[in-house]
């Protein structure tokens, strides 16, 4: 169930900002430009309402489930760039199929990762993980407004940084 909420809510906010008539507040979970970090908020902000809910349903069962799904999101975040990069670097130019497959994939590399984290918990407490995703929900949303001047997060159709 996670993984299709993640994958089309992800898909829509691909989209949301223009339908939004790129309102700022919009652009706080919506990708605001085709830049690699923008890509990776729609993996992070499904990912980020769907685990909050599962938490909160959850939580109190298994101690080691948001532990688990935030290690599984930084797997999945981690796998956009590198892929990206990686067969854009080997090709040369950037394959709307391919980058799609890679959206997918690493929505089934958040949940697969993190359930294998759940079956071998590492010592990591709740505390622990509710920072590591609140860093990474700070960083989201500052990084729309705020990006560094650096390839990740560079719009290569406009050639411009966030908003």
């Amino acid at each position: 169930m996670g993984f299709f909420f993640v994958l089309i809510l992800g898909t829509l906010l691909h989209f949301s900002f223009a339908w939004l008539r790129e309102a700022p507040v919009a652009g706080l979970f919506s990708a605001v430009n085709e830049s690699t970090w923008e890509h990776m908020k729609l993996l992070f902000f499904p990912s980020f309402l769907y685990f909050l809910w599962e938490y909160k349903k959850y939580g109190s069962s298994s101690k080691d489930l948001l532990t688990a799904r935030t290690l599984g999101l930084f797997c999945g975040l981690a796998f956009i760039p590198v892929s990206f990069y990686t067969y854009t670097g080997v090709i040369g130019k950037g394959f709307f199929p391919v980058d799609i497959a890679i959206f997918a994939v690493s929505v089934f590399l958040t949940f697969y990762a993190s359930t294998r984290f759940l079956a071998h918990p590492l010592k990591l407490t709740t505390f622990t993980a509710f920072l590591l995703l609140f860093a990474l929900l700070a960083a989201f949303l500052t990084f729309t407004f705020f990006p560094p001047h650096i390839q990740l997060f560079l719009d290569p159709v406009d050639f411009t940084y966030g908003i």
